[in-house]
């Protein structure tokens, strides 16, 4: 669970459900989500199990947060901080959406009836998926309930949206990642969501492999202009971090190492002045990339109000590494 900025500027609350299926045929180099995976497809019914057990937990959750009251002579119990009712939903499943080794075509009607209601849905899908089957589940999402439907909220739209892995603007570290994609096969992804009315969300890494510090600033600045400019209505930071193994063997020969928290902020600062589109920063294990254990619980925090307020607070002053590096 988390709060986002919604395109209005006000904080909606959004569950992310990780589903698990089968591994990402991709692979790509910086990736360690196949950890999480399968080595075969899923039988037909299984997504939608997975679904149902997280709604069920959700459902618990947000009437948990609810006011009660105790019987009809005591007081009224009172939350100060009431969370909001979850507005959207993300179903990340460690690959592609619509890679029907991974989540079978057969469930798509099933899925939608699940969560159809929310405001919306992300998935997360490579370039290369990007076609007429993606409209299949724009429309389902678009019909109304079944009456096996397990979904009790009411809302008349729900828009989808696509999360693409663009990781960098930069060529030829882009060719080295193993992605299998280049920069023209995002940009015709892109413009297809655009023109199905299809919401685009581009995840961007800072410091991939093969960059140093000062060119991963740079890189990370033109990726985000690469992706507004291609239509993304969200760019999501993300710091390139150890855990699969292939990033320890390019930092032993020299070819990697983690970007500095510093630069994660100043490409969040670079997007938020752009005003072209929601930026987001990856605060997840952030403290993995600090350089100073006296301020990062306040750069922590600063980060945190700069994603839900989409505009770049002032600097930290720090006594001991004077706030930057």
């Amino acid at each position: 669970m988390e709060e986002e900025p919604s395109d209005s500027g006000k904080p909606v609350s959004v569950a992310t459900l990780f589903l698990t299926n089968r591994e990402c045929p991709w692979r790509c180099l910086m990736c360690d989500l196949w950890q999480n995976t399968l080595t075969e497809t899923v039988p037909v019914g299984a997504i939608p199990a997975q679904i149902d057990y997280a709604l069920a937990e959700l459902a618990r959750s947000e009437a948990a947060a609810e006011p009660r009251n105790t019987e009809s002579t005591g007081p009224v119990r009172k939350r100060s901080a009431q969370p909001a009712r979850t507005r959207w939903i993300k179903l990340y499943n460690s690959g592609s959406f619509f890679d029907p080794n991974a989540i079978p075509i057969a469930d798509y009607e099933a899925i939608a009836d699940r969560v159809r209601g929310f405001e919306r849905v992300i998935v997360e899908c490579h370039p290369a998926l990007v076609n007429d089957g993606i409209l299949r589940f724009r429309d389902l999402l678009a019909t109304a309930p079944s009456s096996a439907s397990q979904n009790h909220r009411v809302q008349s739209v729900t828009r989808l949206e696509v999360a693409m892995g663009l990781e960098t603007a930069h060529p030829d570290v882009l060719s080295r990642l193993n992605k299998r994609m280049t920069l023209e096969q995002f940009s015709r992804a892109a413009a297809f969501l655009k023109t199905s009315d299809i919401d685009l969300r581009v995840f961007i890494l800072v410091k991939p492999p093969f960059l140093d510090e000062r060119n991963a600033l740079t890189w990370a600045k033109r990726s985000l202009d690469f992706a507004f400019e291609n239509g993304a209505s969200v760019a999501s930071l993300i710091p390139t971090r150890f855990g699969n193994g292939a990033l320890e063997e390019l930092a032993r020969t020299g070819e990697f190492a983690p970007p500095k928290l510093f630069t994660l902020e100043a490409a969040f600062a670079h997007g938020l002045s752009l005003k072209r589109g929601r930026i987001l920063a990856d605060l997840w294990d952030l403290q993995r990339f600090s350089q100073c254990a006296a301020c990062f619980e306040k750069r922590l925090d600063r980060l945190h109000q700069m994603n839900l307020q989409q505009v770049e607070l002032p600097g930290l002053h720090c006594e001991r590494c004077g706030g930057a590096t």
